[in-house]
């Protein structure tokens, strides 16, 4: 694999749903409506706006038909949304969601647990939605869970992430992001799996999700950064935590990787500043503290 820096990188904005969806109090449309705005006009052009999962599994997602049609949508923004199943597909589509993403995973135990279902069949509700997707030409997008590392079954091989992946791009994805769930990658675990996806996949079709947990992100992302990766998911303040290590942080902060890519010389087209208040909004919306180092040292800098 090639060890050169893209030299644009597009940033997928996860906060609005991977972040929210772990808070426990329940937030108003209003308030994520304009945390979505915000983000937009700090130009983040892929922003994960809702989820259509059943709220009774995930509550805080319940409102996503409403933010969908309360968003003053801008130009060139992609606004997607999460959907587990052909009935999410369905709901998304008539929200308005300008792309969908389906999950599955690396490893057996973690896919029952989390979807209640065996990977096989994740693939099988997959292809069922994605050809409903392309029915009405919506681009999808694939996450993989446990690419590194599980909580049930530990260390993840390589090739299982190659295996998946191969299989998810077959049914049709533009886009497989690979997700370290539990965030136990470190820059040579991150590098050894994407050599083994990339073996099989076009770099043009891989994402990164990579998780804080162990505070390994910003590395793991400059690892893939190496590899030639050019699309890295985060999540503004980073909002959500991680549920399978109590108090751990989960998602990397926006603001720290567009500081990071600053400082590389890598273009990606995101007002840090502007970035910034969108995160401190939230924060302040929801009573918590900020999860961005970067956007801590902003303010207390003055």
């Amino acid at each position: 694999m090639s060890r050169e820096f893209p030299d644009k990188v597009r940033i997928v904005e996860v906060g609005p749903r991977d972040g929210l969806q772990n808070e426990k109090q329940p937030i108003d449309v209003a308030v994520k409506v304009k945390l979505v705005e915000m983000l937009a006009d700090a130009g983040l052009t892929s922003i994960e706006t809702g989820s259509f999962v059943n709220p009774k599994w995930v509550p805080q997602m319940a409102g996503s038909e409403a933010v969908f049609a309360s968003l003053q949508r801008r130009p060139g923004v992609t606004y997607s949304a999460l959907t587990p199943n052909l009935k999410g597909f369905e709901r998304a589509h008539a929200a308005g969601a300008s792309e969908v993403a389906v999950f599955t995973a690396t490893s057996e135990s973690f896919a029952r647990k989390n979807t209640n279902c065996s990977i096989a069949e994740s693939l099988d509700r997959a292809k069922v939605l994605m050809a409903a997707a392309a029915e009405q030409g919506l681009p999808v997008r694939g996450y993989i869970s446990c690419v590194v590392g599980c909580p049930y079954e530990g260390e993840i091989r390589p090739e299982q992430v190659a295996e998946v992946a191969q299989q998810l791009l077959a049914l049709g994805c533009y886009e497989i992001s690979l997700g370290d769930t539990i965030g136990v990658g470190t820059p040579a675990s991150v590098t050894a799996m994407l050599d083994a996806v990339l073996a099989h996949i076009p770099l043009e079709n891989i994402a990164v999700h990579l998780h804080d947990t162990y505070g390994q992100a910003l590395a793991n992302i400059y690892a893939a950064l190496q590899v030639g990766v050019a699309v890295i998911d985060s999540s503004v303040a980073g909002l959500g935590g991680c549920p399978y290590a109590k108090g751990a942080s989960g998602n990397v902060a926006t603001e720290d990787v567009v500081y990071m890519l600053n400082g590389l010389g890598i273009h990606h087209g995101v007002d840090l500043d502007k970035l910034a208040a969108a995160g401190q909004f939230i924060c302040d919306s929801l009573g918590r503290d900020n999860g961005s180092k970067v956007a801590i040292a902003l303010a207390n800098k003055g």
